[in-house]
């Protein structure tokens, strides 16, 4: 970030869709074509207007690459061919090296944000979640375990993580139904069925692959980021309730799987390298394909707010990307340790991000402490858990200014049960 640039599109203040950031989604334009887009600042870029323009030529792009309901195709060409095309963007975008006629052609695919609509930039064929915030994974243990005994004994040695449902990953902005299923109160010997009483959000990144590999391949740590193309920012909605009831002994299932929220722009590893940052002391050491070499954990702000319906919201934490405990280059190395194949648009969930002070918790779970302590909102009500009309919205940046990169925001809305 030494060389710096400004574009010439207007960029609002601390916009998170600033020049150095050029994140990839795809959307619904106002005539009702769907394709692939970048965003700067309040506008998005239509990168099959930029193609047709001949921007792209010399790139040697496959033909309708954009023109695409989801971005795996474009991800799925590899780090040598997405790179140029953000490379590319940037240098169309950038005000030092434009001209007339360019900014004439660019404005044609230039769309304000808010006339489009957001879809889900993938299609996602695995969906994995890990649970690598040492601060959670402590809270979570100490409310239900021995305090002594709050970590399992596996977890300082490997990412603990469990398969999920893709199916019911949803983009921004899509409601979420409140989910039914078992619960056994403590009050009754036997189990009941209903809606969830203990609807939670989760707060975590997920990072997506842009490979595929065969049965028996594995990924080293040095090699992960070859692998991740970018991330977004994901809501884990949970069941607490049902999970407490069903987990034991294969974990999560009807709790997890009925919807987990993203956000739809996609920001590179290249758009966060400048905030890179030295990730925890991990001990005891690790196994040998568990180590690396370099900063792998990114320092990105996070904060989620919750709004009753037609009420103001409320800012209820506010965390950061840097204090998880196992990073994605571990992750995705452990993953595949075993032979396990991944796919072109594969999305791996962080876990619930907790930091080491209450107000930076990554669920109510843990800001309500198990609903000892309601949180007291403005409009002078109390939440220990998620209401039906509320709305759960997270956001995620990195940087200040005009050199932020930021995600935008991942938002839904609690519909009651069926």
């Amino acid at each position: 970030m030494n060389n710096k640039k400004s574009s010439w599109v207007d960029v609002p203040a601390n916009s998170d869709f600033t020049i150095y950031n050029i994140p990839f989604g795809i959307v619904e334009y106002p005539d009702g074509s769907i394709g692939a887009a970048s965003a700067i600042g309040n506008h998005v870029l239509n990168l099959q207007a930029v193609y047709k323009a001949g921007y792209f030529d010399d790139l040697m792009l496959p033909q309708n690459l954009f023109n695409q309901r989801t971005l795996n195709r474009f991800i799925g060409l590899g780090k040598s061919k997405s790179s140029q095309v953000r490379d590319r963007i940037i240098e169309l975008l950038d005000i030092s090296q434009s001209k007339p006629e360019t900014e004439k052609l660019i404005k044609t695919g230039l769309v304000p944000m808010d006339q489009v609509l957001h879809l889900l930039p993938v299609e996602v064929p695995n969906y994995t979640d890990f649970y690598s915030s040492l601060e959670h994974a402590t809270n979570v243990g100490t409310m239900f375990r021995d305090p002594s005994k709050a970590l399992l004994p596996n977890w300082r040695h490997l990412p603990v993580g469990y398969h999920g449902r893709s199916s019911s990953i949803v983009v921004s902005g899509t409601p979420v139904i409140r989910p039914k299923g078992q619960t056994k109160p403590p009050d009754v010997d036997n189990p009941v069925f209903g809606p969830s009483k203990r609807l939670d959000f989760e707060l975590e990144m997920a990072f997506i692959t842009n490979s595929r590999t065969s049965p028996g391949d594995i990924i080293t740590t040095k090699e992960a980021e070859e692998y991740i193309f970018g991330m977004v920012l994901f809501n884990d909605w949970s069941a607490r309730d049902i999970q407490v009831w069903e987990y034991v002994p294969l974990g999560p299932f009807l709790a997890k799987n009925f919807a987990s929220s993203v956000s739809p722009w996609i920001v590179t590893i290249e758009a966060l390298d400048p905030f890179r940052i030295h990730g925890p002391v991990q001990e005891p050491e690790v196994l040998p394909y568990l180590q690396y070499i370099g900063n792998k954990n990114f320092n990105i702000d996070l904060e989620v707010g919750i709004s009753p319906e037609n009420r103001e919201e409320n800012i209820i934490t506010q965390s950061n990307f840097k204090y998880m405990y196992w990073n994605m280059c571990q992750q995705l190395a452990h993953h595949t340790i075993n032979g396990c194949n991944i796919e072109v648009g594969d999305m791996y969930a962080s876990g619930t991000i907790s930091g080491p002070t209450p107000g930076s918790y990554g669920s109510l779970l843990e800001l309500a402490w198990k609903a000892t302590k309601p949180l007291q909102l403005s409009d002078g009500t109390s939440r220990s858990f998620i209401h039906d009309g509320d709305t759960i919205t997270m956001r995620g940046h990195a940087g200040s200014n005009k050199m932020r990169v930021g995600f935008g925001e991942v938002t839904g809305k609690i519909l009651p049960a069926k």
